[in-house]
């Protein structure tokens, strides 16, 4: 597809993206459109050529590893000779000394508040404003209108039991996080302030410095806030309200402190191929960090536009205005190393890597809100927060630290101004986490384990090693468990605690909100400070689980206790004796492989949707990103290697999931049916991703997609 061009300081840049760096991304922020531009040069020609010495590195590295396995594979696993290998070809590299991390100006919320964290696809600016404004959430609305308490919500109109079994229930959690003295809170008929502290019925809190403010009246408030863990809640008052004056002390609602941090994501949940899409992705963050975020949706007939929310104002305890923030606050998910984007061509018409694009861009872009003198801000402290991905090894780290070094030096933004979030989900990572974090130890604000993403890696960085286990085995063997202990252990052991965060996964399953409630609290039990979430709901009912847990309490005892897990746990390849396995058993997990990836794959070809709700084989609503679709392509493309099913059986289960997905889509109106032809762009991808998976770079699916998305785009369906 013919793209228009301008030239920019020797650089071909999409007529679209130039028009929206120069007459949108810039203004207001003091840098010169010849100074972006002539600085993305620069970045290019610099920084291209180590980033294409990298991805050569890992072919190199990946290469030598098929070797040994292949060599290997009729013989007992010899782990000691395997580790051996690694550390001889410089993949396992010697750990150094013990140090701490010294990032300095990082804001509470990842420092020293402990909560939830969404992940949001930054090209629907819906979903985005939705995230931000996840800071705060009803707690009545969440246990109501969700399987929270052990059944789906009601039909129809407001049911009154549902509803009292509601208030009972979060006057159980008020009791638990801020006991009275001598009383309960379902027994409460007046909350009011007096001499600076809470009485409750004349009552005081057991803890009364967990009254943190008011709204209204002291006598009588409008709400009273309250802080426990860091986290706040609003106990809101209203006799006018439908449960309000229903209730004895008129309260209506308690609403949580919920998304603490959010993810805006320009990589796993995006489909962005080109400089259109990239365009909507830098708007929507532009929208985030000037303020200017808007967004129109329908809500019960009427047209409702939703906006960034207002910081909250309170009353001190002793008086005085008290400034809570309002949104979550914003962290940007750059792409990783491997994809280039058409874009920008540089000099000799090579598309750039899209990595260095987006860190110039998205930082350049922030510059909004660390120049903005008065409203509401992302970064009270005047940080930029940017998650990378998919680094494989110190190297990558180094190389993604003096990325954003430079950045700040085009954009004149003091040094470690840029923040860095540091994925642990290439297995070449999480053996080496300490000299990652070492690599970046002035910038790094966060690392995150990512268990699809890491069984991707896994599956193909031994592919040859033999046939992996099922996908529910694989998380019960000890690598796994080995994995998210280290990555814990590892970043206390490198001062972590108190100044970033530590984090855990996705909980992928949106409607299943009881379950959440039972397994998720096992992330802060594990000493992760943050950890994802689907949706605000979520985040809301997971701020629940920072309430029972201390944090930083656990992370206390652990550190003193050492490291749970080594580096040879992570070492073990969780290979099975599939010759045990029936067919029904095989073709089981084929056809959920092949049908998660079917589903969610049509829609980012056809629908440029990165990451969305997608039904399972068994109707389940899962939430699908490019991670999902990795593992399961992988899982296919190494049973196919090692013969445990055939082409013709795989080609036979895609077809007839093909089918189960188009009826599971016939509702959308935008839907194309891949069946009966079997022809499109979205089943061709899903082909490519399987039949071709083994000699895609790390098992990304990202080359696939875009190249059958391009196509999409230009010449419609069928391919």
């Amino acid at each position: 597809m013919k793209v228009d061009r301008v030239t920019r300081a020797g650089l071909g840049v999409a007529s679209q993206l130039a028009a929206f760096i120069e007459h949108e991304a810039l203004p207001g922020t003091g840098i010169d459109p010849q100074v972006f531009w002539q600085g993305m040069a620069g970045l290019v020609q610099d920084f291209g050529p180590r980033n294409r010495d990298l991805l050569h590195k890992r072919e190199l590295l990946q290469e030598r590893i098929d070797a040994w396995h292949v060599e290997h594979r009729d013989k007992p696993h010899d782990h000691a000779a395997y580790r051996a290998f690694l550390e001889e070809i410089g993949y396992l590299l010697p750990e150094g000394p013990d140090f701490s991390i010294d990032t300095a100006n990082v804001d509470p919320e990842i420092a020293s508040v402990p909560g939830p964290q969404l992940v949001v696809p930054i090209t629907n600016a819906r979903y985005v404003l939705n995230a931000a404004n996840a800071r705060w959430g009803s707690l009545y609305d969440c246990l109501y209108g969700t399987d929270a308490m052990g059944s789906p919500a009601p039909a129809g109109g407001y049911d009154r039991g549902r509803g009292a079994r509601v208030v009972a229930r979060a006057r159980v959690f008020l009791d638990e996080a801020f006991p009275i003295q001598g009383a309960s809170h379902a027994d409460v008929r007046r909350y009011y302030v007096k001499d600076g502290a809470l009485m409750v019925d004349d009552l005081p809190l057991v803890s009364p410095e967990k009254f943190a403010g008011y709204c209204g009246n002291p006598k009588a408030p409008d709400s009273v806030l309250l802080r426990n863990h860091g986290l706040h809640v609003e106990l809101v008052f209203d006799r006018a309200h439908l449960i309000g004056s229903r209730d004895q002390a008129c309260l209506a609602d308690v609403v949580i402190e919920s998304a603490i941090s959010a993810i805006m994501d320009c990589e796993d949940s995006v489909a962005c191929v080109d400089a259109e899409d990239k365009v909507q992705a830098y708007s929507n963050w532009l929208g985030l960090m000037s303020g200017g975020l808007a967004a129109d949706l329908d809500k019960g007939g009427r047209k409702v536009t939703r906006r960034l929310n207002p910081d909250r104002l309170y009353t001190a305890p002793h008086g005085g205005p008290l400034v809570v923030k309002g949104r979550a606050l914003m962290w940007v998910r750059n792409v990783g190393h491997l994809m280039t984007t058409p874009a920008i061509l540089d000099k000799d018409g090579n598309e750039v890597f899209e990595g260095l694009m987006d860190a110039l861009a998205t930082v350049a872009i922030a510059v909004h809100d660390l120049r903005r003198s008065e409203g509401p801000r992302n970064s009270v402290i005047g940080s930029v927060y940017v998650v990378k991905p998919k680094m494989h090894g110190p190297e990558e780290v180094a190389f993604a630290n003096d990325v954003f070094g430079r950045v700040e030096k085009i954009l004149g933004l003091p040094e470690y101004t840029v923040k860095l979030g540091i994925m642990d989900e290439e297995r070449r990572t999480s053996v080496n986490l300490k000299e990652c974090i070492r690599a970046a130890r002035h910038r790094v604000a966060f690392i995150n384990t990512g268990f699809l993403d890491r069984t991707g890696d896994e599956i193909h960085t031994s592919m040859e090693a033999g046939p992996f286990s099922r996908k529910d085995f694989i998380k019960r063997k000890a690598w796994i468990t080995g994995y998210e202990n280290q990555n814990v252990d590892i970043g206390l052991e490198c001062g972590l605690s108190g100044r970033a965060q530590i984090g855990k996964g996705m909980w992928a399953m949106p409607d299943m909100m009881a379950a959440m409630l039972e397994q998720k609290i096992d992330h802060p039990k594990a000493g992760a400070n943050t950890a994802w979430v689907p949706s605000p709901t979520a985040a809301t009912l997971h701020a629940l689980h920072y309430h029972r847990i201390d944090v930083f309490a656990v992370q206390k005892k652990l550190a003193a206790g050492g490291r749970r897990a080594y580096v040879d746990t992570l070492l073990d390849i969780p290979l099975a004796n599939y010759r045990n396995w029936s067919d029904a058993q095989i073709m089981r997990e084929v056809e959920n492989n092949v049908q998660g990836i079917l589903g969610y794959v049509v829609r980012w070809v056809d629908q440029g949707v990165g990451c969305s709700k997608v039904p399972d084989i068994n109707d389940v609503g899962l939430m699908e990103d490019r991670a999902t679709c990795r593992i399961s392509a992988q899982h296919v493309a190494n049973w196919l290697h090692h013969a445990v099913v055939s082409e013709a059986q795989v080609m036979d289960a895609l077809r007839r999931m093909a089918e189960v997905v188009d009826r599971q889509n016939a509702g959308d109106p935008d839907y194309c049916p891949m069946a009966p032809d079997f022809d499109g762009y979205a089943f061709q991808a899903v082909c490519d991703l399987i039949f071709l998976g083994r000699f895609q770079p790390s098992g990304y699916t990202e080359p696939v997609l875009h190249q059958r998305r391009a196509q999409k785009k230009a010449h419609g369906e069928p391919g």
